[in-house]
């Protein structure tokens, strides 16, 4: 019986979002096509709290996790952009994106639509002001500016189209899909097998019951579209609105891994404000939503909150949606399982690089090492961590541009 109500209720979470996970990768895909990074990264040179503003919202928009926007925040780094403009990115960026926005209304309502970038606004620009001001360590070798240059992209509007379209639907569900994929199946779990009795004491103590979220959500590692359905059931579990909301805030934005690379390429001050932006912002719109907000305002909007899984009633397009959303998952996924192997020849090397978690990691290690002179070709196996490059070059250089990038570079893998 739990299992035929786990099914069911995950059944009905997918149909709710997927004509809006959908969407929002198209529009992914138009932004990465028509939007210019090297353009981005002019405004949001200099010091003061303009380019921190600039780069929150841009910052916004883009649906990228916390691991893919490392690489991009080291680029607009090195091309120029301030350490608090670097900072504002780095903190709004994972907690939003145009398709996390359109999944956060089709779940949760408007109010947290809303709600949700203008809280990543706000922390983004407390963060990169504050790293502004109070930040003063010195320049590295990652944070140098250095001629970089853009990514080619097609000419003419109909290849800029198909180019957006593969960009959304291909490489974003490869790098969003398993973290969505683990988003629902957790939500579904907690829905079904956690009883509200254990959570509605906890909801007593609303600080408390933020903090237990802050500490479950670091360690978690979901994206900002994942953590979408997990809030969703916090909240049917008796959570409070402001609780489920520090989750779908502090969980894409703060982890391990990402709180590692950060600390190498920003240092040390700029983590911790980092860090403290996250969740005192976070906490502080929850308490918000909690405590002067319309408690009807927060009521979620899907049918699973308001009809059991077994007797909602859903849709042909929904349901069409979520079979296409299914396929382009299973697709990319066995896609990424077959790689096109390089020739293997004298001149044929593979090295291990960590810190590399989604499909925008292994395509920003595959742009970079092939820039380098004298490479042919490189693959990256990005569940191994390897990147197998063929050609003539010297390994200090693959160390360096790997670096650059924001990863770490660990030698040449052992066979």
């Amino acid at each position: 019986m739990n299992f035929t109500h786990f099914i069911n209720s995950l059944w009905v979470i997918i149909c709710e979002m997927s004509p809006y996970i959908l969407l929002g990768f198209f529009i992914a895909g138009l932004l990465h096509v028509f939007v210019n990074r090297a353009t981005m990264s002019r405004h949001l040179s200099g010091k003061g709290w303009k380019p921190v503003v600039k780069a929150a919202l841009f910052g916004i928009p883009l649906p990228l996790c916390s691991c893919g926007v490392l690489p991009t925040a080291v680029a607009l780094r090195r091309r120029g952009a301030s350490k608090g403009a670097t900072t504002s990115f780095l903190i709004a960026t994972p907690q939003t994106g145009v398709d996390s926005i359109a999944a956060t209304y089709s779940l949760l309502g408007l109010p947290f639509a809303i709600i949700r970038p203008i809280a990543a606004l706000a922390g983004a620009v407390a963060g990169g002001v504050a790293v502004s001001g109070f930040d003063n360590e010195k320049e590295d070798a990652a944070t140098a500016m250095i001629a970089e240059p853009d990514e080619e992209q097609p000419h003419g509007f109909g290849r800029k189209m198909l180019a957006a379209v593969r960009y959304g639907f291909i490489d974003m569900v490869g790098s969003v899909g398993p973290w969505l994929v683990t988003g629902l199946v957790i939500a579904a779990l907690i829905t079904v097998f956690v009883p509200d009795s254990l959570l509605v004491g906890l909801s007593r103590y609303p600080i408390l019951a933020m903090l237990a979220v802050v500490a479950v959500a670091i360690p978690m590692y979901v994206c900002a579209t994942g953590s979408i359905p997990i809030a969703l059931s916090l909240m049917m579990k008796g959570l409070s609105p402001g609780v489920a909301f520090v989750l779908l805030m502090a969980g894409p934005a703060a982890n391990f891994a990402s709180l590692m690379i950060l600390h190498r390429t920003q240092g040390f001050k700029a983590t911790a404000i980092y860090v403290s932006s996250v969740v005192v912002t976070a906490m502080a719109f929850g308490l918000l939503i909690d405590n002067l907000l319309p408690g009807e305002w927060f009521v979620p909007n899907s049918g699973i909150a308001s009809t059991d899984a077994c007797h909602a009633t859903i849709g042909i397009f929904p349901v069409i949606c979520s079979i296409v959303l299914g396929v382009l998952i299973v697709y990319t996924f066995i896609k990424g399982k077959h790689h096109n192997h390089n020739k293997i020849t004298a001149m044929t090397k593979s090295y291990t690089i960590k810190g590399m978690a989604c499909v925008h990691c292994k395509n920003n290690v595959e742009k970079t090492l092939a820039r380098l002179e004298g490479v042919e070709s490189v693959e990256v196996i990005l569940d191994k961590g390897i990147a197998t490059v063929n050609g003539d070059v010297d390994e200090s250089a693959i160390k360096e541009a790997v670096e650059l990038a924001g990863y770490e570079f660990a030698g040449e893998a052992t066979a």
